[in-house]
């Protein structure tokens, strides 16, 4: 049978949504300005419209996306509507259906409906390469080891030896984040080739960890075993099948329809992943797409893997149960603050859990810009998406999916209150107690020069008073941020480029004798967009930690020797509830003086 897609703009919207309505010609009519079809209680009604630009409003939120996904019978039926702006230079109403937004970790579902789709290539001897010789199977279960020997290397020997695909994409590898031990000039296999010198936290399997390196790996595996880029073989063997002709990977591909993105509170930045990141980014967070076409692939999630407009296998039925499979308890305690929710696990690109009974799978999406949810319930028939164009805003992202959820299953109401961020500040208090000269043993320019580590790489701090090519250029972007010359900064701070994908600088600042607090920050000296004023930008639970420096005699004479770097905080936690207390035992990585 047909399908319709109607624009409809009514009275009741026009100042707060565009909204599309997919429909068979069959159905009913649309009403009131939403697509309405056949029975079932409606999301996008006048109430959740007026709704929803209340939470644009206090989450600081200039645009949000919506599509909703009904099962009814063997076929889907959408609502799609988009509130606010995405544009700053237009009346703040421009943003629609079919905007691009980047998904963030919402990707990582495509990377694992990939690698199954290339499984069944080989189960199906539809292969254009050839396995190892010694690999006997090509499944959830085989051994990475196995997939890329020579390369596959993790600092735990048995974990190298032992961890399955299924591992490593339930996040249970050992590995913690290490997000800035990779950088715009590295592919894929660059990232795995260097898992080998980043420190683990647990052991294989023993605990839930997020790791977005893993997902680089298995972008790297379909490439290296398909024989063409990972971006290419998801294109066409899941979005053009299901008809997502505008979803991609590239950023240029996309401009014409790509929303601007905008920070937590309230700046625009530059789409964070250039052209020349796609490969690097596209397995944990490349895909860039719309809530037109989101509502195809979750649809076909609500059909098991089916795309139920053509009856076409999209997700071969064993991949859709092993990824939606809980593997690894990632909550294992009821979150206090939504009694309504259990304990939560994660299977391969899905959380799993249920809200008031009924049985959720999700993912929430994070980049600089955007901030992304995608949710079904199969056995509600009801799929969700939520696409923000700015940061940081799970909390509301959250709000509007439980909201959704309670108004077309018809449960009461939680009221859930959302907030606006502020301009992160990076004179704090912490950062500055017990400061002052008189701690570090060294003069503050003995700290100053490059470090290296094989994960990470190197690194040159900067003190004030640093002359040479690299710590002017260095000094001169950090300039609108600091107060160079007044007595200020020179007494406290060291400063550093540091080209990564979720970062370009860092910025340490003395906090006791030779413990510094450090930032991983991404400045804009010179604004973005239409506002010229400086600012800059980071994520305080990921981006921020401590840089503690040691200092030993050789030939009688102190000097530095490196430091340890501390940042991610659950690793820390984790070793001190193990007993461990030194610095080399917390430290996430060590840089040595070179």
């Amino acid at each position: 049978m047909p399908w319709l897609s109607i624009r409809v703009l009514t009275g009741t919207f026009l100042a707060c949504a565009t909204v599309i309505a997919s429909l068979e010609l069959s159905q009913n009519p649309l009403v009131a300005g939403v697509g309405y079809a056949g029975s079932g209680r409606r999301a996008i009604t006048p109430e959740f419209s007026a709704y929803l630009e209340e939470v644009l409003i206090n989450a600081t939120i200039p645009g949000v996306a919506i599509g909703i996904v009904h099962r009814r019978g063997d076929k889907p039926d959408y609502e799609l509507a988009a509130w606010g702006r995405k544009t700053e230079q237009s009346d703040g109403h421009d943003l629609t259906p079919d905007s691009l937004f980047g998904l963030a970790s919402v990707s990582k579902a495509f990377l694992v409906s990939s690698l199954g789709v290339l499984m069944e290539d080989f189960a199906a001897r539809r292969n254009v390469t050839a396995l190892p010789r010694a690999m006997t199977r090509f499944d959830w279960d085989t051994k990475v080891s196995d997939l890329l020997p020579g390369e596959w290397a993790l600092a735990d020997t048995w974990a190298s030896e032992k961890a399955s695909l299924r591992d490593v994409l339930s996040h249970v590898s050992g590995l913690p984040r290490h997000d800035f031990s990779y950088g715009s000039g590295d592919g894929p296999g660059d990232v795995v080739r260097r898992l080998r010198y980043l420190r683990p936290v647990y052991e294989l399997r023993e605990q839930w960890s997020y790791n977005n390196q893993m997902f680089m790996l298995g972008a790297h595996i379909v490439t290296k075993y398909a024989g063409i880029p990972y971006t290419a073989f998801a294109s066409n063997r899941i979005f053009a099948p299901l008809n997502m002709s505008t979803t991609t990977f590239w950023p240029q591909e996309a401009a014409p329809r790509l929303t601007q993105s905008w920070t937590n509170f309230g700046r625009r930045v530059p789409f964070w992943f250039p052209d020349e990141m796609v490969e690097l980014n596209a397995g944990p967070g490349g895909v860039i797409s719309s809530a037109e076409d989101m509502v195809k692939w979750v649809a076909t999630l609500l059909n098991e893997g089916v795309d139920p407009v053509t009856n076409r296998t999209i997700v071969p039925l064993a991949t859709f149960n092993a990824m939606t499979t809980a593997y690894a308890v990632s909550r294992g305690v009821s979150d206090v603050s939504i009694p309504e929710l259990s304990i939560e696990g994660y299977g391969m690109g899905w959380f799993r859990e249920s809200y008031e009974g009924h049985d959720i799978l999700s993912h929430t999406g994070a980049i600089p810009g955007f901030s992304t949810q995608v949710a079904f319930l199969p056995a509600d028939d009801l799929g969700i998406v939520i696409l923000a164009n700015a940061d940081d805003k799970a909390v509301a992202n959250a709000a509007i999916m439980y909201r959704i959820i309670e108004d077309v299953l018809g449960s009461s109401r939680v009221d859930r209150p959302v907030t606006s961020d502020v301009e992160p500040d990076t004179n704090t208090e912490t950062e500055h107690r017990g400061g002052g000269k008189r701690d570090l043993t060294l003069a503050l320019e003995d700290y100053a020069g490059t470090y290296g580590n094989l994960g990470y790489g190197a690194i040159t701090l900067c003190a004030p008073d640093s002359d040479s090519h690299l710590c002017t250029s260095v000094l001169a972007d950090f300039a609108p941020f600091e107060h160079f010359g007044n007595g200020s900064a020179p007494e406290t701070r060291l400063y550093a480029a540091f080209p990564r994908v979720w970062a370009t600088h860092l910025r340490l600042t003395r906090l006791r004798s030779e413990e510094f607090a450090i930032i991983a920050t991404a400045l804009f000296p010179r604004g973005y967009g239409q506002n010229k004023s400086a600012f800059e930008t980071w994520e305080p639970a990921t981006s921020e930690g401590r840089a503690v420096f040691m200092v030993e005699e050789e030939e009688g004479k102190q000097r530095v020797k490196g430091f340890s770097l501390i940042i991610h905080a659950e690793a820390t936690e984790y070793r001190k509830r193990r007993g461990l207390s030194g610095v080399k035992d917390l430290e996430d990585a060590w840089f040595e003086k070179v």
